[in-house]
């Protein structure tokens, strides 16, 4: 028996290692055919300057190499700056692939890494809300995870919002399992995006604190200061130069909240829908945050969920090609709907996957602007977070409920029945 299982996983190593190389292959050719990737180009410029020329990834100089490369001269006023914004230890993130200086293989790389974190960010979704998918529903389920917009725009960007979602499942995951310690060093490492996970955090400290489980955030603090001094002896100032560029990061940028979208579209009043829409949200999320203090895993999860749906809307500059953030509200919402239906719960996530697949990609396509890469249309900002709100609140009362009392539900009403 030991025999058989040692085969078998040579034998599905091999097979995940060719899946990997032909993967990386097809997107080589992509990435010969289709420029672009700012997104990763920006942090793999800035990376190859720290490492290979001594370079501040913040300098004017390295920000000229990104922008000659994206646009074969330097930017232009109105144009996107493409400068380096993220904290300077990321760089420990975009370092393997900076180790390749031809950008098309790195980039090709790279997706493929995007990928296989996309595929393990569906898994351990699955994971974390306790959904034993059918065989039959898998493959489409991993059909729509890879290929909606969410996940082919990060992608094709090269944004490195597609690992900071797994990792913070990978903590949610953690924090499920009682490993506090390995919960604090994902959600720090998670930080090389800090603006998406602010919330996020400090909703977990909130809630580990109250139940007295003081390791995440020892984990998390002793993990930043380690990653932040390793930057520091390459870059002694680089906190006040990353400052620098996230304060000016909103000036070269589209509309990165709802009130700015607002205010494009309306002027007079935008602004104002802005500070009220984020006013609410925050109130909201304050009051879900005094609730879950103490109460079981179940109920941290449905608030997480919430408090990722928040964050992108209540004001902090952010883009909805960063939506993939919202991907375990979205399984969250589904298997609670199979948990209480059953199998009309199953047509209706088919339903709902159609829906959100077919929408943003029309949505898009039929508002999209063409530049040196295809803008997005800032309308993209409202669909998925609100189809997640409306649904969270719909969900709410299961969501929270003990495990338990849904299966006596269930046995109550197979009786009846």
């Amino acid at each position: 028996m030991t025999a058989f299982f040692n085969r078998f996983w040579y034998i599905a190593v091999i097979l995940i290692s060719v899946v990997l190389v032909l993967l990386t292959l097809a997107n080589y050719v992509f990435v010969q055919e289709n420029p672009g990737g700012n997104d990763f180009l920006v942090h793999w410029v800035g990376t190859r300057a720290l490492f290979v020329d001594g370079l501040s990834p913040y300098s004017d100089t390295a920000a000229e190499r990104i922008q000659t490369l994206a646009y074969g001269r330097p930017a232009e006023p109105g144009e996107h700056e493409l400068r380096v914004a993220y904290p300077l230890y990321s760089v420990i993130v975009f370092l393997p692939y900076a180790l390749f200086s031809d950008y098309e293989i790195a980039r090709a790389l790279w997706m493929t890494t995007l990928e296989a974190a996309l595929v393990g960010l569906a898994f351990v979704s699955l994971r974390l809300v306790r959904w034993k998918m059918g065989l039959w529903l898998l493959p489409l389920f991993l059909i729509f995870s890879i290929l909606w917009y969410h996940s082919v725009r990060p992608i094709i960007n090269g944004n490195a919002v597609i690992l900071v979602a797994l990792l913070i499942a990978g903590a949610f995951a953690a924090l499920r399992a009682r490993r506090d310690e390995l919960a604090g060093v994902l959600l720090a490492i998670s930080t090389i995006k800090p603006h998406l996970v602010i919330l996020p955090i400090i909703f977990v400290l909130v809630w580990t604190l109250s139940s007295r489980r003081w390791r995440t955030l020892g984990w998390m603090l002793i993990s930043l200061v380690l990653m932040s001094a390793g930057a520091a002896l390459l870059v002694p100032d680089w906190p006040l130069q990353n400052l620098r560029e996230i304060l000016a990061y909103s000036s070269y940028n589209p509309p990165g909240t709802p009130g700015a979208v607002f205010e494009t579209w309306l002027p007079a009043t935008g602004r104002q829908m802005g500070w009220a829409l984020s006013v609410v949200l925050g109130l909201i999320m304050i009051a879900e945050w005094a609730l879950v203090r103490g109460k079981d895993f179940r109920w941290f999860l449905w608030t997480g969920s919430l408090t990722l749906v928040i964050s992108q809307w209540i004001g902090i500059q952010t883009d909805p090609g960063n939506f993939i953030l919202l991907y375990l509200p979205l399984v969250l919402v589904f298997a609670l709907w199979v948990e209480r239906w059953g199998r009309s719960g199953v047509y209706v996530v088919l339903v709902s996957m159609a829906l959100l697949f077919f929408v943003p990609w029309v949505l898009f396509l039929e508002t999209v602007a063409y530049g040196d890469q295809p803008l997005q249309h800032p309308v993209m900002f409202f669909p998925l977070p609100l189809f997640l709100l409306i649904t969270l609140y719909w969900v709410r009362w299961w969501g929270i409920k003990p495990r338990r009392l849904l299966v006596d539900e269930l046995r109550e009403y197979e009786e009846q029945t």
